[in-house]
């Protein structure tokens, strides 16, 4: 037998596998587009969706101002007035003079205000305790502080009064203040605020550079919160300025507060004037535009907090 007659196992060469395919993978897909995390610029449609949603959003402001330059038969009959007419400042007159409005408005300044401050800076005290401080009892404690915005005002009323009653508070702002100076949402927002947006890395940082529990407060704590806190004042600011039911009770007309004014803007007439009525609304609007202007920019940085994370 010669050697080109050898089995052909021996003489075949070993055949090499081809791996290529079992050490291919699939790609990942991608979670995001390419265009994510970059700034388009808006086009046609958008300017004319916005221009209609502010329109829309502005129709009722405008149609007040309308109503309260003109008389009650030209609001009742149709066609409905869409231009301002000549009598605003007669309207704005009468409302001002059948009511006590500038003393209403001074008063519900005063409430709202002092209302405002004390809500968002125990709120926010509470807030930070409940989120970033370690005590006994803490989830107890919130857990009965969220419970009690479960029970209806009206339950209130009667003990309020009598307590009012017994402090000689009756018909004075007082009685409208206390009963609001802290609320159980305004914890239970700041919280949840404070827990994402107050790494506790600056907390123990001022700790170790020797602050106390006052100075973190302020140096940390309120910079941190400050959007929450704008977002939660102007919540309460405007809770506070259209509330009616508790200063309807606790307050009289000769010392009431704007929502209390305008339940008594022509009461005394046989008929109802629907334009002094909206003059007066006109008037009562006025300074939580103001509030909005003064707190928008907050606001807006408040709303957008958390919105993008590092």
């Amino acid at each position: 037998m010669t050697l080109s007659s050898a089995s052909p196992r021996t003489a075949q060469q070993p055949v090499a596998r081809d791996t290529g395919r079992s050490d291919r993978r699939k790609p990942r897909a991608r979670r995001f587009g390419r265009g994510a995390g970059q700034t388009h610029q808006a086009g046609l449609f958008t300017y004319i969706v916005l221009i209609v949603a502010a329109l829309l959003s502005l129709f009722p402001l405008y149609w007040t101002v309308v109503a309260a330059s003109r008389t009650d038969t030209e609001i009742v009959q149709p066609p409905t007035p869409l231009l301002p007419g000549s009598h605003l400042f007669h309207n704005l007159n009468v409302a001002w003079n059948e009511v006590h409005m500038g003393d209403a408005l001074v008063n519900s300044a005063i409430v709202a205000t002092f209302i405002t401050v004390s809500t968002v800076l125990f709120a926010t005290l509470a807030g930070f305790a409940f989120a970033k401080l370690r005590f006994r009892g803490r989830n107890a404690l919130l857990s009965l502080v969220v419970a009690t915005m479960t029970i209806p005002p009206q339950l209130s009323v009667i003990p309020l009064f009598q307590m009012m009653a017994k402090l000689g508070w009756g018909d004075k702002l007082q009685s409208v203040i206390l009963p609001s100076l802290v609320a159980a949402f305004g914890v239970f927002f700041m919280r949840q605020f404070l827990v994402e947006a107050l790494p506790l890395e600056l907390i123990e940082a001022a700790r170790v550079d020797g602050a106390h529990s006052l100075r973190i407060v302020w140096h940390v704590v309120f910079p941190v919160a400050r959007p929450a806190m704008a977002v939660l004042g102007m919540l309460v600011f405007v809770q506070a300025w259209n509330d009616f039911f508790w200063p309807f009770i606790a307050l009289q007309q000769d010392n009431p507060t704007v929502q209390v004014a305008l339940a008594g803007l022509g009461a005394g007439n046989h008929t109802t004037d629907h334009a002094i009525i909206i003059t007066g609304a006109l008037v009562a609007t006025l300074p939580l535009l103001v509030v909005f202007a003064v707190l928008g920019k907050h606001i807006v940085g408040g709303i957008t907090a958390g919105a993008v994370k590092s």
